[in-house]
């Protein structure tokens, strides 16, 4: 079976690379420290693009902020968007790596999944170089 023909689902590729459906840079992050952890190309890209839309960042923040795993319904409310919008930044937002959904019965919470800011922090921190000495 080609690439081309599998699924789109991505837990289909996960699963041929790896024989799991945790992305393989999740499993890295999960295995190590925080500190210690890398993200991909892949992965950094992809958390990029969907930190970069304002509300994606701002739901983002919110589940951040929030003691414990925040409701869909309170995320709802709190950015005044319609279910479907919502919807559709969640998945963004679960597809880059960001956040885990918690399914409860009928309700969805969502949290943090750790590690990855951290190592995005570490990636980024890692782009200060020091200065050019004088010429």
């Amino acid at each position: 079976m080609t690439l081309n023909t599998l699924p789109l689902h991505r837990n289909s590729v996960f699963e041929l690379m790896s024989g799991t459906t945790e992305p393989r840079e999740q499993q890295h992050i999960a295995g190590r420290g925080a500190s210690s952890a890398r993200l991909s190309r892949a992965r950094r890209t992809a958390i990029l693009k969907a930190l970069a839309d304002p509300r994606r960042y701002e739901l983002l923040e919110r589940i951040a902020k929030a003691n414990c795993p925040l409701g869909c319904s309170q995320a709802q409310a709190a950015l005044q968007i319609s279910p479907a919008t919502l919807s559709h930044h969640v998945k963004e937002l679960e597809s880059a790596g960001l956040i885990e959904i918690e399914r409860v019965g009928k309700f969805h919470n969502l949290k943090l999944r750790p590690g990855v800011l951290d190592a995005l922090a570490e990636t980024l921190k890692s782009l200060n170089s020091a200065s050019c000495a004088s010429r």
